[in-house]
């Protein structure tokens, strides 16, 4: 018997099974979890534009939201970029916080969901994860870091944030958007079963967004900042800073400082704190 046309669409590629919704929804939404909601659709432009244009239209969504998609066809990343790919070949999700605490300290946001893509992940995945400021997640494929994943953090109203996350599973050499790409399959990652992974990525993100908030957004007494330079490829090395208005500075990264920002020794001595900007990694400090 022919399956139906969406079914054959669906299953079309057998490397590349769709999510399970209802098991993701048991193994994730219980009481007194961070997880609310859970939705998986087939197709959107961006997971960060619809939940944020969910959470405008309807403000009392409780926090916790999480909104995932098969495929992305105008995913974003920093600076507008876009970020796409193969239909199942990915992780492409946006969540839905609220944090109470001290605002200025919602920068640690993305850091955090780096931090805790990365435990999650590393531990689910038998992969080696490094992070690169402020927010791409890095794998090694044949002996060079390669950019896997991204993250977007986006202010919504008042009280709310959404925070995007994108993570290449299985995409294929021929299949990079650019040659610096990697992937979970290209690292010879032990496992690409996209529901064990979409699972622990949002279980660590629950522990480390509860420690976090628990800390009143204290980055030192969470263990945010020590973890998240434990782990940051970019420190010790020699960057070009690419900053808002066209300027551009050349030092070694240093330190990540309490508020989140990498901070750059430059030749003359001075230290730079970095709040936002591109980080081209030039080669290892001297």
């Amino acid at each position: 018997m022919t399956p139906p046309a969406a079914a054959e669409g669906r299953w079309s590629d057998l490397d590349r099974p769709p999510l399970n919704e209802p098991a993701l929804r048991r193994a994730l939404l219980r009481p007194g979890g961070l997880w609310t909601s859970l939705d998986v659709v087939e197709s959107t432009g961006s997971t960060n534009s619809d939940l944020a244009a969910r959470a405008a239209a309807a403000p009392g969504l409780p926090e916790g939201a999480v909104l995932v998609a098969e495929e992305q066809t105008s995913g974003r990343g920093r600076l507008d970029r876009s970020w796409t790919a193969p239909p199942r070949s990915g992780l492409f999700l946006s969540v839905l916080l609220k944090p109470d605490v001290p605002v200025e300290r919602w920068g640690w946001l993305p850091l955090l969901t780096g931090v805790a893509a990365a435990t999650g992940l590393a531990r689910a995945a038998g992969a080696d994860f490094a992070l690169k400021w402020p927010n791409d997640l890095l794998v090694k494929v044949g002996g060079e870091h390669r950019k896997t994943g991204g993250i977007l953090a986006e202010r919504i109203g008042n009280d709310g944030v959404v925070v995007g996350i994108g993570i290449n599973v299985t995409l294929r050499e021929d299949e990079l958007p650019v040659p610096q790409a990697g992937s979970l399959a290209l690292a010879d990652a032990i496992s690409t079963d996209r529901d064990p992974l979409l699972r622990a990525l949002l279980r660590s993100l629950e522990h480390w967004y509860g420690e976090w908030r628990a800390a009143n957004g204290d980055p030192h007494a969470s263990r945010l900042q020590e973890t998240y330079a434990a782990g940051c490829s970019t420190l010790g090395l020699t960057v070009r800073a690419e900053l808002p208005g066209g300027q551009a500075l050349t030092g070694e990264a240093v330190a990540i400082d309490g508020d989140g920002r990498l901070v750059v020794t430059t030749p003359d001595g001075k230290d730079h704190p970095i709040g936002a900007g591109d980080i081209v990694h030039l080669r290892p400090g001297g």
